[in-house]
Parts: C-alpha cells; structure tokens; sequence
C-alpha cells in the first residue's frame, strides 16, 4: 500500500507534509482520499494531540475515547492527559506519566476517575456510578545501592471500577487488590524493612491496611564455634539462634466506611519478638536429629475486661502496656531409606524407592493459669461461669490454653525408573519419575483427654508422559461419628473393616500439549489449509468430593485454552471452562490474528457472560501511521 500525493515535503527527522493525497493498495487508486497529510517523523519524544477514538455506544451515546494531550517533559520525564466523554452524559479523565533515571530508579504513576451515568433522568430512574483507581510502579536499579532498596506496587481502587471501566480480560476476571510499598536496609549482621501494605476484596468490599509493618531480624549467631580450636567438627557447633521483631498497625474495614470516624476503632497493633534456638546432629550414622526451643513474646497496648453488670455481659478496652510470653520446644528425627531393584533383561534397567520419614516431638506448655493474666474468668449472678482471652483481638493472638504434646509422623515416598535409551552409546539411560512423591502424614496429642488422634493427610503428584500433571489429596478421620454426626472417642477401625474414616478427597489432572512443524506432507489439504503448524493446548480438570456429616458433595471445573496457527499468516487463540454447577460455559473469548504484510487483522469476540463484546480492527503496523485502521466494535456494556 502507498499514501500517493503530488506534492511531499520532507524534514528529516521531524515531520513529513503533503498536499492532496490517494490510498494505493498494489498500485489501484482507491475513493480513500486526504485533503492534506501531517506526518511526525522524529526519534526523540514530542509533545502534541493525541487523536480520539469515535463510535457509539447504545447505552452511553456517542463517544469520543482515549482522547487527550502527551506532554514529552524532559528524557526523564512524560505525561499524558486522556478522556472519554459520551453524549448520554458519561465521562472519564486518566493521567499516566512514565519517569526513569539512569542507574537509580524508573517506574510509572497512573490515575483514573469515572462517571458512567445509565437509565433515565426523565422518569428518574439514572444511575451515576463513580469510580477511581490509582496504579504506582517504582523499582530501584540496583547499581543505585548495595545496602537499602525502595520499590513500591500499588495497585487500589474502587471494587467495581474493572467491573465498570475495564477492557481487559485479566483486570476484569480479578476480584483482589493488592498493594505493597517497602524499604529495606541491610546492616552488617541484620536487616531492617518498612511496608505499607494494602489488600481489597472486591467481591466482598473488604479492604485490610498495614500502616507501616516494621521487621528487623538478626543474622544467625553460632555463640559456641568459637570454644572448638580443631579442624575437626564438634556437636555445640551447629547450636545457633537469630532474632526477629514484627511491629505492625493493622486497619480492616469496608471501602465505603475506610475514611469513616469509626475507622480508628478497629486499629489493631502490636509488637512480636521471636528468638528461636535449634541445632542439629547425626546419631547412628544416618539419622539426623534437630531439637530446638522458641521464645516469643508480644506487646499489647491494650487488653478487654468483662464482667457482668445487672445480669448483662459488659466489655471494656483497657489501655496500657501489656506483655505476653510464650515458649515452646521440639525435636525433629527424620532419615532417608533407599530401595533398589535391577533388572539384567528388558528396556527398563532398575527401580529406585526413596523413603523420606520424618518422626517430630512439639510441646507446648499451658499459659491459662490466673496468675499469668492472659484468660480470665467471669460469674454471673446464677453462677455460671465463663472464660475468655483477655488479648482476643491481638494482631498476632494470644498464648496457648491448653497443654499439647503431638506426636506427628509423616512419610514421603519417591519412586524413579531408570530405562534404556534408543542412543548408540553403551550403556545410555535416562531416568524417569514414576511417582514424585507421595506422603501420610498424621499425629497424636499425649495431653488431649479425648480424640488424641488428628486428621490422617494423604497427598501425592506425578507427571505423565512431561505433559500431564496429576495431582490428588485425600483426608481421613481415625474416629467415628454418634447419631448427631459428631466426633466420639470411638476408634473407627473397631467397628469397620477400614484403619479410617473417608472424609474428602480431590484430584486434578493437567494437560500441556503444543506442537511444531513436521516434515510429512498432508495429502488432499496441503493445496487449502496448511496443518503443519505450531499449536498449543492447555487443559485442567479438578474433581472434589466431600463426605461432612454423612452428606456427600462432589464439586467439578473445567478450564481450557490454547491457540493454532491455521496458516503461517493466520492465528486463533481461545479461553474457556466448564460450570459443572450451572451447566454452563465459564468466561469465554476467542480471538483472531491475520498477518496482512505491512497491514494486520485483530479480532476478539466474547460471545456470552456479563463482559458480552466484539471488536474488529484492521491497521497498519507501521507506528508512525498507527491511527491509519479501520475498527468495528460493539464493547460490553452495549449487550447490557
């Protein structure tokens, strides 16, 4: 294709001017004419108009979108200025500006703020949904500092604003929020960090803020290396300790009450200090035991106080200081069995088992004793009585009120094969992972009075054929069920022919297909569609089945996606799942590419769901004719 004109001024680098020009295709004038043509041709940033996009919407009216003003500011520095304004009364303003300094830090700031009015004014039934979102991406080279980083993700908003304003499927399809802004600093044997952070439910309007969160850990200190004068290695080597300290005010609210009165009631804060102790040795040449000991003590600055008034429970919140210490101990056995079977005939050359048990003693003590203050218990005027946690509602909870001793047994088992393969080399095998583990896990409270016993956990994943992902987990309970279907201390295994009780399981298995060009030609079609071409083709299937209270539930999904070439030019990408619930298709979309030379198609169609929409486009690829397309689309509030 050519724009053709008698009369072309050209200034390098800086613009091309013409007078009236023609649209060529293969050398055939078209009817496509221009009066004039202004083309900027320059390397470096400028600024100027940036052109609208123009349609209508049934809904919004006639629009124009994406319309503005780019102010090129300096090498490291632009911003540009869009709106969108519909004739139905609609309207959007969205600032963007990108910034970057050589080896110190680049990152971008984005703004948006939405009017999107529906219904009708007349007979009062309009609506104005407003909506904002605010996007901040710093990141520091790290030729700028080896000792402190500064990088901050922000990413908030209103709940409905993707709902609302979005045009992409990933934005549209996310239901969370999630910011993060921190500074680190790393000292000679410790590390400092601050974070602000900031999570938002969408589905729900919830929004949680960390205003700042403070850590600080200690390097691990080994306090006994230095008693050992030989080469040789002594058990008081590996005893070892760190210190960490968490300090964190926490705010959790609705979005539409964040910058309410009442906000403050629900600050929650807190300082936590963490010292724990561990070693380990080797005894009988193959086994590793690691005892260790943890310290941990937080600080309050405020605590509840209840009693009754009048028959009537009451609730205060005392301020002050208030500490609350805990410790606990442990000790970790675990070794590694080994299992090997050759085979002198056949292609597969030998079996191995690895299995990796791991035998574990915890024991925590019991801090509801009175006389450490953490519960304490109330009587009513009839004489009941009644126990709560003084420090309920501390960011990083409370110790302990009850003595626990588990005994936790866990099993991991690894089976590999090692076959032949089809290479001349003698001898030449590869190894193949029939089973990449497979492990029981469970345990036993010593200082439980009844149901000693926990949940047995079995879980394991594999991989077929390098494409094919299984993956299942299942639960047991060792106990049974009376006739209002809860635990007794009853053994399962004494009135059943089965170890345990079934209560859920799950199983996914994953496909991961692509393919490339082969040499053998295909008969018949070679002449029309050309089949030897790069594809690929995802598949996930997930199946639950929960046994709770003698009622079964078997919960399904399906989710697939791939893309095709179905000639070297032309491309087809799909997405799509399967509600089992519904009996319906999930989101969808299918999407077209056609590679046209110096000329490209785009097609993406949503044909159902609440994001309903098509858009068609044909453009140059050249980016200095980038507004030269023609476009058709139909967005999805129009389907509305």
């Amino acid at each position: 294709f050519a724009i053709k004109a008698k009369k072309i001024k050209t200034i390098p680098n800086k613009k091309i001017i013409t007078g009236p020009a023609v649209l060529e295709f293969g050398g055939v004038p078209t009817p496509i004419a221009l009066p004039f043509g202004f083309f900027p041709n320059q390397k470096k940033q400028s600024s100027g108009i940036i052109f609208p996009i123009y349609g209508e919407s049934r809904t919004l009216g006639f629009f124009l979108r994406n319309g503005g003003y780019y102010f090129a500011i300096n090498d490291k520095l632009d911003l540009s200025l869009k709106g969108d304004i519909y004739s139905k009364g609609s309207w959007s303003l969205k600032a963007n500006s990108n910034y970057k300094k050589r080896y110190k830090f680049n990152g971008n700031v984005s703004l948006s703020y939405s009017s999107i009015k529906s219904g009708s004014d007349i007979i009062q039934t309009q609506t104005d949904k407003r909506d904002f979102l605010i996007k901040w991406k710093h990141n520091q080279d790290p030729k700028a500092s080896k000792n402190s980083r500064f990088s901050a993700d922000v990413n908030a908003g209103s709940s409905s604003f993707h709902q609302n304003n979005s045009y992409n499927d990933n934005d549209y399809l996310s239901n969370t929020f999630q910011s993060n802004a921190s500074y680190s600093k790393r000292f000679s044997n410790s590390n400092l960090s601050l974070n602000l952070r900031h999570s938002q439910n969408t589905l729900n309007n919830s929004v949680t803020l960390s205003l700042p969160e403070i850590n600080y850990s200690v390097n691990r200190v080994y306090p006994f290396k230095f008693l050992n004068k030989s080469e040789q290695k002594k058990w008081f080597d590996k005893i070892s300790f760190n210190y960490n300290l968490n300090a964190k005010n926490q705010i959790s609210s609705i979005d539409s009450l964040l910058f309410s009165k009442n906000t403050l009631s629900n600050l929650k804060n807190g300082v936590v200090h963490r010292l724990p102790l561990s070693t380990s040795f080797k005894t009988f040449k193959y086994i590793t035991v690691s005892p260790g000991f943890n310290y941990e003590e937080r600080w309050y600055f405020n605590k509840l106080e209840r009693s009754f008034y009048q028959n009537e429970l009451t609730t205060d919140t005392i301020r002050g200081f208030n500490r609350v210490y805990s410790y606990n101990a442990r000790v970790n056995v675990n070794t590694k069995i080994y299992g090997l079977f050759n085979f002198k005939k056949g292609k597969i050359k030998a079996i191995r088992h690895v299995i990796s048990p791991n035998l574990s003693f915890n024991y925590n003590p019991d801090f509801s004793n009175s006389k450490y203050g953490y519960y304490q218990e109330i009587e009513d005027t009839l004489g009941n009585k009644t126990t709560y946690s003084a420090f309920q509602n501390g960011i990083y909870g409370n110790a302990s009120n009850s003595e626990q001793g588990n005994i936790s047994l866990s099993v991991s088992n690894i089976l590999e094969m090692k076959v032949k393969t089809k290479n001349d080399t003698i001898n030449s095998t590869k190894k193949v992972k029939l089973l990449e583990s497979l492990n029981i896990q469970s345990s036993y409270n010593i200082f439980a009075d009844s149901l000693n016993l926990s949940i047995i956990n079995i879980n394991g994943r594999t991989t077929l054929f390098k494409n094919i992902n299984l993956r299942f987990n299942s639960s047991y309970d060792p106990y049974t069920l009376d006739k209002n279907n809860n635990r007794v201390n009853k053994l399962y295994i004494n009135e059943n022919n089965f170890p345990a009780r079934f209560i859920n399981s799950s199983g996914s298995i994953g496909f991961n297909f692509s393919g490339g060009k082969k040499d053998e030609p295909y008969d018949g079609w070679q002449e029309y569609i050309d089949f030897n071409i790069p594809w690929k083709l995802s598949v996930d299937y997930t199946l639950n089945y929960n046994k709770f209270n003698a009622q079964n539930a078997l919960n399904q999904s399906l989710n697939f996606s791939g893309d095709f070439n179905l000639t070297p030019k032309w491309k087809i990408g799909f997405n799509s799942g399967y509600d089992f619930i519904n009996k319906d298709l999930t989101y969808t979309s299918l999407d077209v590419y056609r590679d046209l030379h110096c000329w490209e198609m785009r097609f993406k169609w949503i044909p159902f769901g609440n994001h309903q929409s098509y858009n068609f486009t044909i453009r140059v690829k050249a980016s200095v004719l980038q507004d030269l397309k023609w476009e058709k689309k139909k967005d999805w509030y129009d389907y509305n």
